[in-house]
């Protein structure tokens, strides 16, 4: 609840970098919530719930998936790729897969991976 909360928060703030969870909790608030509109509208024989549901989480949604690809490394403006037909928003599912790039890069600190110097002694000593 609270990274879905975390998304409505930061709606509208495109810097910065989202975890895998935060992106794919806020995901399937999306996709679920928007089934149940639907399902409601369809009994009312009104597409207005779900399109008010879509609009509300729209910028949301845009936000986390453009911090999420700031998280892999790659620039927001990747999130165009979905404006491919078929093959764009598979193209975006899977990056959005990717593990966060580990310490920091141009976008922020990692939250998973916070320290660099200490993942490298790390490493070092396996």
């Amino acid at each position: 609840m609270t990274l879905i909360l975390r998304c409505f928060h930061n709606a509208f703030c495109f810097h910065g970098r989202a975890r895998r969870a935060e992106y794919w909790t806020f995901l399937l608030f999306c996709v679920v919530g928007n089934m149940i509109l639907a399902s409601l509208g369809a009994m009312v024989h009104s597409h207005v719930p779900e399109t008010v549901f879509s609009l509300a989480v729209f910028c949301p949604l845009l936000a986390v998936s453009v911090r999420r690809l700031h998280d892999i490394g790659f620039s927001g403006w990747w999130v165009l790729v979905a404006l491919v037909p078929f093959v764009g928003s598979l193209g975006l599912f899977c990056l959005c897969a990717i593990d966060s790039q580990r310490g920091c890069n141009v976008y922020g600190n990692s939250e998973k991976y916070p320290d660099i110097e200490e993942w490298i002694r790390e490493d070092a000593n396996l």
